[in-house]
């Protein structure tokens, strides 16, 4: 397998995103990830989605570290400062649940907070459902947990199609176009500094055709074996999804309705926000799951 790395020439003098890279390695490859926070603050794991990285989480970071929470954002393989294998065919749902385990293992994380968008999601809820001891609660946003036995919606149909066809793939443009926000040029050319050319967006290419779509898909049976733990979930779960996403709105009532730990909790719908909330919304969604933590943490105290 070759992989390849983003040059660090290629990330100086990014807009608002001043924090020190860590790295851990995963599977033989380097992965990035942002840590802030006082270290025996309560751990809040927060995972991106396709075809962003930790920079997304760039305006929600320094809140959460001021809240005297500790803050862990990394990179999935193939995206962000971390590693990306060159081949389509060298990533695998199954893959990056394995890689983003070997993380939790390398940090030895416990007590973990997830918050989770997109395939952030997809993966971050598999990792909840099949190590559930180390996770103390949930919220989520933009994102599910898909099997294949229900249709997906056009726009993601329409998405796939273009993520596998089309010979231009502009990640940054791909962000402007998932906000309510018109993100500025050098936002948007921050998006693109970790795939200097088309070798390196191979992990963004495979991104939508490994989401299950039909119920013989590989991914389809570990999935529902999670909703099955998360039908006796019985800790905190939150959803905070937008109202501007074409892709997952609505998608927050199969949680609220199946998981016995989101009875009772303060969802919240995010309005003016795009598939992207953290960019559109980063900062009130910061005070969400600072509240969500905290006040939790206090009744368990």
């Amino acid at each position: 397998m070759t992989v390849l790395r983003t040059p660090e020439s290629r990330f100086e003098h990014l807009p608002d995103y001043p924090f020190t890279p860590n790295y851990v390695e995963v599977d033989g490859m380097r992965m990035h990830y942002v840590a802030e926070g006082p270290e025996d603050g309560p751990q809040v794991l927060l995972l991106h989605g396709e075809p962003s990285w930790s920079y997304l989480y760039r305006h929600m970071i320094p809140p959460l570290a001021t809240a005297g929470l500790r803050v862990l954002a990394p990179d999935l393989i193939g995206f962000g400062k971390s590693d990306k294998p060159t081949k389509i065919a060298d990533y695998s749902y199954e893959g990056h649940v394995r890689w983003m385990a070997a993380f939790l293992d390398a940090l030895q994380l416990e007590r973990i907070n997830l918050f989770c968008q997109d395939w952030g999601s997809l993966i971050g809820l598999r990792l909840a459902a099949e190590h559930p001891d180390r996770f103390e609660r949930i919220a989520l946003g933009n994102g599910g947990l898909p099997t294949g036995d229900e249709a997906m919606p056009r726009a993601f149909m329409i998405w796939r199609a273009f993520a596998r066809f089309s010979p231009w793939f502009p990640i940054g443009r791909i962000l402007d176009k998932g906000t309510i926000t018109e993100l500025p040029p050098a936002v948007i050319a921050a998006y693109d500094a970790p795939f200097p050319s088309a070798r390196y967006k191979a992990g963004t290419r495979a991104f939508p055709g490994l989401v299950p779509i039909a119920p013989d898909n590989p991914a389809s049976e570990a999935n529902r074996a999670a909703w099955r733990v998360f039908s006796r979930w019985e800790k905190p779960f939150l959803t905070c999804f937008s109202n501007r996403d074409p892709i997952t709105r609505g998608g927050e009532r199969k949680w609220q309705e199946t998981v016995p730990g989101a009875k009772g909790q303060p969802h919240v719908k995010i309005r003016n926000a795009g598939h992207f909330l953290q960019e559109d919304k980063g900062p009130e969604l910061a005070e969400l799951l600072i509240r969500f933590v905290r006040d939790d943490s206090r009744q368990a105290e």
